[in-house]
């Protein structure tokens, strides 16, 4: 008996994920169910990448996640299951989900999902509540052992998983150029895709400044120093920070703020940040 984790685009305020709760209840009581979230923006693909990335590695070996952000449901999309390089079972369609999961973590093996044999029985003529009739239900098969990963459905090439378009970090003479990859939601932090490996070559020590530029692909949004630090707590209230968020990447803060919000900062590939080394002579 394994952890079943959820995550999806429904939100709390109708019976969706209440459903899929269900499902794997009456697969198994003795289950033990948990929630990632069910907050992401609805369609966002990419951020449903994200937030797997930001989580699976620190579940333990065969632990399953079953993640539904949907936007093509009963289309021809492939359902898939994925064993990760660190060995938990992700549940999920085939969409881009696993782009994040794939570059950064690694996936050793994939299966499609055989509906004829992996589908709550009964729902053979609904295609639009995948979450609860194919997913919910694999997944909770899986947690609770009554199937095997081999029993999942036909193993294909890692290489076929589809990913998204991914904007790769770059060094710069005194600079770095990276992406907004995602928000630290509830607080508006700007995570990066800068790793702090390619910072370092900027010699950057905590406690000096950085210049910052974020733009969009029509405009420039904020220009400024800011001081790199450790946490939140080294500037004042209202101050923006640099700083390495929990994944090991350049973020951005507004100590008791929203950096987001402030500035009207969005996220993905047309939102780009600089961060740039203050030459000497302008810190005299």
């Amino acid at each position: 008996m394994y952890p079943l984790i959820f995550q999806s685009d429904f939100g709390m305020q109708d019976g969706a994920v209440s459903a899929m709760h269900g499902v794997a209840y009456n697969v198994s009581p003795e289950l033990r169910m948990f929630d990632l979230t069910h907050e992401i923006q609805p369609y966002n693909i990419w951020e449903a990448s994200y937030r797997l990335i930001q989580t699976v590695s620190y579940w333990p070996e065969s632990a399953v996640f079953v993640s539904v952000v949907d936007p093509g449901v009963g289309s021809d999309r492939s359902s898939v299951v994925v064993k990760t390089r660190t060995g938990q079972y992700i549940v999920t369609p085939d969409n881009g989900t696993l782009t994040h999961i794939k570059r950064m973590l690694g996936i050793v093996s994939v299966r499609i999902i055989d509906e004829s044999v992996n589908r709550l029985p009964g729902s053979e003529e609904c295609y639009t509540f995948y979450g609860r009739d194919v997913y919910a239900y694999t997944g909770a098969r899986l947690a609770a052992g009554i199937i095997t990963y081999e029993e999942v459905g036909p193993e294909v090439s890692v290489d076929t998983v589809i990913e998204l378009p991914v904007m790769v970090p770059e060094e710069g003479a005194n600079e770095v150029n990276g992406t907004i990859d995602v928000l630290d939601i509830r607080f508006g932090s700007l995570w990066t895709n800068i790793p702090k490996e390619m910072f370092d070559a900027l010699n950057i020590k905590r406690g000096d400044r950085a210049e910052i530029t974020i733009s969009n692909d029509i405009r420039t949004v904020y220009r400024n120093t800011m001081i790199f630090g450790n946490s939140f707590a080294e500037v004042s209230i209202g101050e923006p920070i640099l700083y390495v968020n929990s994944l090991g990447c350049m973020a951005v803060a507004i100590n008791q703020g929203s950096f987001a919000r402030a500035y009207s900062v969005g996220t993905g590939n047309s939102w780009h940040i600089r961060i740039r080394k203050v030459p000497d002579m302008y810190l005299s």
